[in-house]
């Protein structure tokens, strides 16, 4: 009874921490349309940030967010969030995104291959030009796609 009860209770969590992530991403997308509305960024970044404390738990973010060879991108990217809540839109957002691609580049690799299989994005990503920058970013020159 008390195991079912749990799994309800960390359902529940993890469907709020998606809400939360997911209205995150939405005011981000709205504030860099927006011309870097602050306000939107702000709240984007407070509400993605709890949305993944509320997916995967307080303790898996803290040491997601905190092991050693990540300790630069976690820097960046809280630098960059900080950035914005004082009022730089633009330069906190450039900062953020440099933490979140050094906090994420070991993803990369796998969602760009998922993605080139993707029926219509897969096309635009295998052609030459953009295929090129996609290798580089993904560090997958050896693509057999």
């Amino acid at each position: 009874m008390c195991i079912v009860v749990s799994m309800v209770i960390f359902v529940i969590f993890a469907e709020i921490g998606v809400g939360l992530t997911g209205f995150g991403a939405l005011f981000i997308f709205l504030g860099v349309v927006l011309f870097f509305d602050r306000g939107l960024l702000a709240m984007g970044n407070i509400l993605f940030v709890a949305g993944i404390c509320f997916i995967i738990g307080m303790a898996r973010t803290y040491s997601f967010f905190f092991q050693s060879h990540k300790l630069k991108g976690t820097a960046f990217f809280f630098s960059g969030i900080l950035l914005v809540l004082i009022g730089w839109p633009f330069i906190g957002m450039l900062v953020e995104s440099y933490g979140f691609f050094l906090l994420f580049r070991g993803i990369f690799p796998h969602a760009v291959s998922f993605l080139r299989r993707a029926p219509i994005i897969g096309i635009i990503l295998n052609l030459p030009g953009i295929s090129r920058v996609m290798d580089a970013l993904s560090n997958d020159s050896n693509s057999i796609v």
